[in-house]
């Protein structure tokens, strides 16, 4: 008869998924809201929704993952940010429909599970739910031997927020003549590093810790840099004026996401002279000779946010953004046309 076999000799570790829970154990209790009932450990998160609140609630939901950015994490051995990565992509979704987030879960997936890399991922996390306003409430933490490398996962999250059914921003309100105001983007966040690192790994040959002079950083700091949360700076702004739409920046870039904020017989007009494009971007685009529009369909290129408001409540928006000492650009316009984006000044007119 063989030897008997174990769940740890085929690769998985039960302890240490133990020892990774009590380590996080603090820092998700930290996220909690008045609505959460139980704690860490149930087989579901439980959320108490104050509906008295509400006359109409509408949950909104939102699903996204930290994408090919994960391997510049594993390149620099850096965990802590990645964490706001998956929240913020989540968050920020569910935000430009006037949503207030509420709760979050996160699914991490490892080759080999090592509980102080999964805590340094999930404190991430955490910090970036309790920035955001939202409760961390549940997870899973998968380890998967042979299918991810030692030392590799993944990671995904799953957010809902709420809104009252007449504060529900869609595209219906967008009307011709509104102005587009953008928020600043923290750098590349979760988008477009496969072509990052085709870019800056492949083509440029750099290493992860290569000194960049015109950053004041490695590259690799520059790119971890976690993508900005937007909900405490937009969640006022939804309850005192009448935004008309919003647009997160991510995946396609300017061309694909502002699109899903228009009726259909609308179109913007952006003037790229409205902000100082970040180096990253113009870095990017150097090194890989990458045509300007490709570049404006891949990234955020410095504007993460974008509100769609009347002439008339414009500067009213500005002033109230300007003194909460948030910076806020006046990036373009809403006309008549198919539906479609257009860019014009700076890079586009050749400056």
């Amino acid at each position: 008869m063989s030897d008997k076999l174990t769940y740890k000799d085929a690769g998985v570790n039960i302890d240490a998924g133990n020892y990774s829970v009590k380590l996080i154990k603090d820092s998700v209790r930290a996220t909690y809201r008045p609505e959460v009932l139980g704690d860490l450990g149930g087989f579901g998160g439980l959320f108490a929704l104050q509906a008295g609140k509400y006359k109409e609630p509408v949950l909104v939901s939102g699903t996204d993952g930290v994408g090919t950015k994960l391997k510049i994490a594993f390149l620099l051995g850096k965990h802590d940010t990645v964490g706001q990565d998956a929240v913020a992509m989540c968050v920020n979704d569910i935000l430009v429909q006037g949503a207030e987030p509420l709760f979050f879960l996160d699914y991490l997936a490892v080759g080999k599970l090592d509980p102080e890399q999964v805590a340094s991922v999930v404190k991430g996390v955490a910090n970036a739910c309790k920035e955001s306003g939202c409760a961390l409430i549940g997870g899973e933490t998968a380890e998967m031997a042979g299918f991810y490398p030692d030392g590799e996962y993944d990671i995904a999250g799953f957010s809902v927020g709420v809104v009252e059914k007449s504060k529900v921003i869609t595209s219906a309100r967008v009307q011709e003549g509104d102005v587009l105001l953008g928020l600043p983007s923290t750098g590349v966040h979760s988008n477009g590093f496969s072509l990052v690192r085709k870019i800056v790994f492949e083509r440029q040959g750099m290493k992860g810790d290569e000194y960049i002079e015109e950053l004041g950083k490695t590259i690799g700091e520059e790119l971890l840099t976690p993508t900005r949360l937007y909900p405490k700076v937009c969640l006022p702004l939804i309850e005192k004026f009448d935004l008309h739409g919003m647009v997160h920046v991510t995946g396609g870039g300017f061309y694909d996401n502002i699109p899903r904020a228009l009726p259909d017989d609308l179109a913007v007009e952006i003037n790229d002279d409205a902000w100082e494009m970040p180096v990253i971007f113009q870095l990017l685009q150097k090194w890989g000779n990458v045509d300007w529009k490709e570049m404006y369909r891949t990234f955020n290129m410095g504007i993460g946010m974008i509100l769609i408001v009347s002439q008339e409540e414009a500067e009213k928006v500005k002033a109230h953004l300007s003194g909460a000492g948030e910076t806020v650009y006046t990036i373009g316009r809403v006309v008549r046309g198919q539906h479609d984006v257009t860019i014009k000044g700076g890079v586009f007119d050749g400056k």
